[in-house]
């Protein structure tokens, strides 16, 4: 059993939830509207990411199934818990993420680049046991000054 941070309790959260859909740019706004704009695309990325598997892979894009997202962003922490109605997920053995955390999954591989994108962008990633809830925390500084040092990290190594 691997264990998870749990996200606090102390501070106030919300829900959001739609049928399983492909179009996700309204709820990726409602999730990123108390977002730092430094922070935005990466995590817009990220959370696109974490929706589609949950609908697409998930919920078999059944419009019967729904998602639901609980999430919560403080001063220092942002996080978001994605659940879906599917039967789960379990990596297989060959859609581990790379050894190193600086290389793309091959081109050629059939899964994994979205799990490199979430363990890229997130400062925490987990899984529930069951592979139906995904937790997802990235720490953030709400006080910063926007950066001037040049594109998105994350996105400059998708991008290469």
């Amino acid at each position: 059993m691997i264990a998870s941070p749990l996200p606090p309790t102390n501070q106030q959260w919300q829900q959001v939830s739609f049928a399983s859909t492909l179009y996700l740019r309204p709820i990726l706004d409602c999730l990123l509207a108390s977002i730092p704009v430094e922070n935005e695309d990466d995590l817009r990325l990220g959370l696109q990411e974490a929706l589609v598997n949950a609908a697409k892979h998930g919920n078999k894009l059944d419009p019967y199934k729904s998602i639901f997202v609980h999430y919560s962003t403080s001063q220092s922490q942002c996080w978001w818990i994605i659940t879906d109605q599917g039967t789960g997920f379990t990596p297989p053995a060959s859609c581990q993420l790379p050894p190193s955390p600086q290389t793309i999954p091959d081109v050629d591989c059939e899964c994994g680049r979205g799990l490199y994108i979430l363990h890229k962008i997130f400062d925490h990633v987990y899984w529930n046991i069951d592979g139906t809830e995904l937790r997802l925390c990235k720490s953030i500084d709400h006080g910063a000054s926007p950066s001037i040092s040049g594109p998105s990290p994350v996105l400059s190594t998708l991008h290469r």
